[in-house]
């Protein structure tokens, strides 16, 4: 603090002057007779000079502001008290000397405390007037507001507000000390910025732009004089009220009076101000989540809500987490892209209707970051009202029964995110590329082939029943279109979703390390099960069936994980922020992205290359296959892109993945309350998961560089590649020995192709040539009369195409 220069007599008399008259102020309220009394005036005396010396002022509280990316576009306020500091130079000088006219004339004159004031307060009110009159200075009311917030106990606020006369000695002793050590123009800054003004506004700032949306710089005399005259009785002189409005503009001409008496203004300026319609333009600040910038921006506010409660940086309490963020003064850039979000919200509101059962769900992060750039879902973000509900009937038919209401189309459920009980949903075959990835660890490399039937008899043990093989315990997977998968290499078989190529490619890689790749990416596990499954290396080497997507999971939780992959194996921990200043514009560290490798460049970028496949993009090899579970998504993005779908049992969910080197963008559509739902989820329908989730990609890359992936080595691609015996005319059986003896996986062809060998013998191989080691290797039978590779041989590319299996 700054000291004032005060003479030291003039000092010392205030405080004795003081102690004489608050001593009678005491002793007339409590003894009136001896009022006057030398006994009264020095026990007054005593008392007072016996009061600390020293005012600890807490800050008050601080409205704390979030906003998108840019920096600009306002997300959401939250705030306990609507306040926001500013410095006086920021505050238009009629409204300091409105302010001035309005409490305190003398408040450039006197010492923190008005002797005269006193004196004829106490003369006045003990005459019985009709009126009472107050003493209190602009410093004295900055004294009790500031005692009032930084206390630490309720009954300490009602101590520094009730109307007591001891209350008043403290506001006087502690005046006259604060008068010594700030110059008026700091003491009528902080009481600017402290005072009440009614409407849930605090402060100057507050009050500009609740009551005429601008700010305190702005204000004209009449605005000034209204804003001065609520600090007596805010609700009384309340203009937005029709019982108030009244009151308030005759506070205001009053304030205006004293003006001109202070000479703050002329007469002709205040006869003009008085002339004008008091009009309020501005309205109370947006509160919390439910009260975000836009429609549909209320997710994206819960989860950066849900992430600040988690940080022990701001408290070792939910209570101090909240304090801090509603009080703090904080200004935040959240990683909220509008250009993302707005297309998102469009793209899943374009699907589904908000009164539908199902949710099309979208979350998007940026690669290398783990920023988090948009979260959508078809509902709004609020309570349903329970006096006036307007959610539909429950989608459980049990719940149904006892009457229960839906969580749509109103809702605050992280659907999104997980948490608060919410485990997320299956998400079926967008869980293959963890297979990929675990298996391209192991330096199984993706031309890596496989014979994959249309049902494949796993070691896996499970309960009897649908997914075993008939009259066993062991899980026996299909493809979803009942066929065989064929000769399948990764490439071809993630394009096409091949159950009986994953299932069989997880055993061999062991389930638990797929598993670990799923954690390391970011998949979280929610529900007992899952965390049971997941939990030992034990249990999780019998999940035969989490290639499939068997797991819960939620959308931001699947975009992460495919942006790892997309940032060269990079994991960032889901983020919502890019930077937090306190009220000093100091940066805070706890907005850092927070990244580390969890898997090898090389290893992310072969996944990578697998999962352009299924999206209608090229592999760097162009070993895809003819058919695309999602393959319309490269040229409605317009940009490399890579991802995948998936399907669950009975089409209960429906997800897909498509992301760029910018953005990783996940749906899934499902039914949050009832997930055992009847309603069958779809995928490229109009009303399905796909549309929400590439449009939501198209719309974020508008404007933004088109960055092709970095292609896979040839070893990690390739593999070890070995020459294939010549078997050609040898006996079928016969050849098969040879070809398994140089180390390949040799299948005889049911087919018959022409040939020069005689009928029945070994026509040729396909692949011929060089093939990866350990690869499946076809043995072509002869059907003779013609050459091998004329009219009707089937091609030597491995990747076969069947019509849609798998998700």
């Amino acid at each position: 603090m700054r000291k004032r220069d005060h003479n030291v007599f003039t000092n010392a008399a205030s405080l004795l002057i003081c102690g004489l008259l608050a001593g009678v102020v005491v002793a007339a309220a409590a003894f009136p007779a001896v009022a006057m009394s030398g006994l009264a005036a020095k026990a007054g005396a005593e008392t007072f000079g016996a009061l600390p010396k020293e005012l600890t002022v807490a800050r008050a509280p601080q409205i704390s502001y979030l906003y998108a990316s840019d920096g600009k576009t306002p997300l959401a306020t939250m705030y306990d008290e609507n306040r926001r500091d500013v410095k006086l130079k920021d505050i238009a000088p009629i409204m300091q000397k409105a302010i001035v006219a309005a409490e305190d004339h003398d408040f450039y004159k006197h010492n923190g405390v008005d002797l005269n004031g006193i004196a004829r307060a106490f003369v006045n009110n003990q005459s019985n007037a009709a009126s009472q009159q107050g003493a209190s200075t602009l410093t004295m009311q900055y004294v009790r507001l500031a005692i009032a917030y930084s206390a630490s106990h309720p009954a300490d606020v009602v101590a520094a507000t009730e109307d007591t006369s001891a209350r008043k000695l403290r506001e006087m002793r502690y005046a006259i000390q604060i008068d010594k050590e700030l110059s008026k123009d700091e003491i009528l800054e902080r009481y600017l910025n402290i005072a009440a003004f009614g409407n849930g506004a605090y402060g100057i700032y507050a009050a500009s732009q609740v009551y005429f949306n601008k700010p305190p710089s702005k204000l004209k005399i009449e605005e000034a004089a209204m804003l001065a005259g609520m600090v007596k009785a805010p609700s009384s002189n309340d203009p937005t009220r029709p019982s108030g409005y009244k009151a308030a503009v005759d506070r205001r001409d009053y304030v205006i009076e004293n003006m001109v008496e202070t000479g703050a203004i002329t007469r002709q300026e205040a006869d003009a101000a008085k002339a004008v319609k008091l009009t309020v333009t501005g309205k109370r600040a947006p509160n919390g989540c439910v009260s975000a910038n836009e429609k549909g921006w209320g997710f994206f506010c819960d989860y950066f809500y849900r992430w600040w409660m988690q940080q022990e940086a701001f408290g070792s309490t939910s209570y101090d987490r909240e304090r801090r963020l509603k009080s703090g003064g904080y200004s935040v850039v959240t990683t909220l892209d509008p250009q993302a979000q707005r297309g998102a919200d469009k793209a899943v509101r374009k699907a589904k209707k908000e009164s539908a059962k199902e949710a099309a769900m979208v979350a998007v992060v940026e690669p290398g970051t783990g920023y988090v750039r948009a979260l959508a879902v078809n509902r709004t973000f609020k309570l349903d009202d329970p006096k006036k509900p307007v959610n539909k009937p429950h989608s459980d038919p049990k719940l149904k029964k006892k009457k229960r209401l839906g969580n749509y189309p109103n809702t605050v459920n992280p659907l999104l995110t997980g948490g608060d009980g919410l485990t997320g949903y299956q998400a079926g075959s967008v869980f293959k590329i963890f297979t990929i990835v675990a298996a391209l660890e192991k330096g199984i490399p993706l031309g890596y082939t496989i014979n994959a039937p249309q049902q494949f008899k796993s070691e896996y043990r499970i309960q009897p029943g649908k997914a075993a093989c008939p009259g066993t315990n062991l899980y026996c997977p299909t493809n979803s279109n009942m066929k065989a998968g064929g000769v399948q290499n990764m490439w071809s078989a993630f394009a096409q979703s091949v159950n009986t190529y994953f299932v069989p490619l997880q055993q061999q890689v062991g389930a638990e390390n797929v598993v670990d790749a799923a954690k390391r990416l970011g998949i979280q596990f929610r529900t007992s099960e899952d965390l049971r499954l997941s939990g030992t290396k034990d249990a999780a080497h019998d999940w035969g069936a989490f290639t499939l997507g068997v797991s819960q999971t939620t959308p931001l939780d699947l975009a992460n994980a495919y942006a790892t992959l997309a940032a060269d194996g990079k994991y960032c921990e889901p983020i919502p922020v890019q930077s937090i200043k306190d009220p000093e514009g100091k940066k805070l560290d706890i907005a850092n992205p927070r990244c580390e490798k969890r898997v090898s460049t090389e290893v992310a970028r072969a996944a990578v290359d697998a999962a352009r496949c299924p999206v209608g993009d090229n592999s760097s090899t162009s070993k895809c296959g003819g058919s695309r579970t999602a393959g319309n998504v490269r040229g409605i993005v317009d940009a490399p892109v890579a991802g995948k779908s998936g399907t669950t049992d009975s089409e209960k969910t429906a997800s897909l993945v498509a992301m760029t080197k910018q953005y990783a963008v996940a749906g899934i559509m499902a039914d949050p309350d009832w997930p055992q739902t009847n309603v069958k989820m779809k995928h490229k329908e109009r009303d399905g998961i796909n549309p929400p989730v590439y449009e939501t990609l198209r719309d974020a890359m508008k404007g933004k560089p088109r960055i092709n992936f970095t292609p896979p080595g040839q070893k990690i691609s390739e593999g070890d590649q070995r020459r294939i015996p010549v078997v050609k005319c040898l006996d079928p059986q016969q050849a098969k020995s040879r070809i398994k003896a140089e180390g390949f996986d040799a299948i005889i062809s049911d087919v018959q192709v022409p040939s020069s060998c005689p009928a029945g013998k070994a026509a040729g191989t396909s692949p011929d040539g060089r093939t990866i080691k350990g690869g499946v290797v076809t043995i072509q039978i002869s059907a003779g009369g013609g050459e091998p590779g004329g009219p009707g041989s089937p091609p030597t590319n491995p990747g076969r195409p069947p019509s849609r299996p798998g998700g």
